[in-house]
């Protein structure tokens, strides 16, 4: 399962099964709020909240930070003054940050779902003319291993005739590489390309987006994370890519239709 920041809508039964996840892991956190914890143990609750967090959201979303940090205490944490008079007990206020994180993210889930359904009933919110990014994506997905070297993504690169390459661990994607990130943090930088590791250049938030998202939704995305390529998943599964240069192609296309 790739790393992702926002992906933009899931479909509508991804939707449901989050949603009715996020809603069991709610009911399982309510002993812990009563002070009657039964068997469960708080540390064990919190590594499958944020795996979920993680899978649903991305492993360096705002939402699996937050968690974190209500976890850690941090965002309990009130002035020295407060704390020395007791009036305030950071133990229970992390717990109930923990919940505010949980229902933050259902709630995010739930507004999603009912767009999803509102933009189905209207013919998924596409008008006439409007492109989907599986329109235009590229097909051709092109991967190499965190350990290689620079100077063999260089070389894919130009074997493949691709922008850009997926970073894996040998189990899941980890990030990417483009050729930008070559000239901008290799090149410019004067680092030796038979011993840089692609890990040392590579964008390690991989952001992606679902293949029936609107193509314009996906030149905001794009936009808003200054990127120029963005993996395509069809239910997390990365399937494609889509560049500047695909949406170049399109908007061109349209404009001579």
């Amino acid at each position: 399962m790739p790393k992702r920041t926002r992906t933009g809508l899931m479909r509508s039964d991804i939707l449901d099964r989050y949603v009715e996840r996020f809603k069991q892991q709610l009911e399982k956190f309510k002993p812990f709020l009563s002070r009657k914890r039964g068997a469960h143990l708080l540390e064990d609750f919190d590594e499958a909240a944020e795996e979920l967090i993680g899978q649903v959201f991305g492993a360096a979303s705002d939402e699996a930070e937050a968690y974190f940090y209500a976890k850690t205490g941090e965002s309990a944490l009130l002035p020295e003054e407060a704390q020395e008079s007791g009036t305030h007990d950071v133990e229970r206020e992390s717990l109930h940050q923990r919940r505010q994180v949980l229902e933050s993210c259902l709630a995010d889930l739930e507004m999603r779902r009912k767009l999803q359904a509102t933009r189905q009933g209207s013919g998924n919110g596409r008008r006439r003319g409007e492109a989907l990014v599986a329109d235009y994506m590229s097909h051709d997905v092109q991967s190499i291993h965190r350990a290689a070297t620079i100077k063999e993504a260089g070389r894919l690169l130009q074997k493949y005739k691709v922008g850009s390459l997926i970073v894996d661990d040998g189990s899941r994607y980890i990030g990417i590489i483009t050729d930008s990130d070559l000239s901008r943090k290799a090149v410019a930088k004067g680092l030796d390309p038979n011993t840089t590791t692609v890990t040392t250049c590579m964008s390690k938030a991989l952001t992606t987006i679902e293949e029936d998202e609107l193509l314009t939704e996906a030149m905001t995305l794009m936009k808003k994370q200054g990127i120029r390529h963005l993996p395509v998943t069809a239910d997390g599964t990365i399937i494609g890519v889509l560049s500047v240069s695909d949406l170049l192609r399109a908007f061109e296309e349209q404009r001579l239709s």
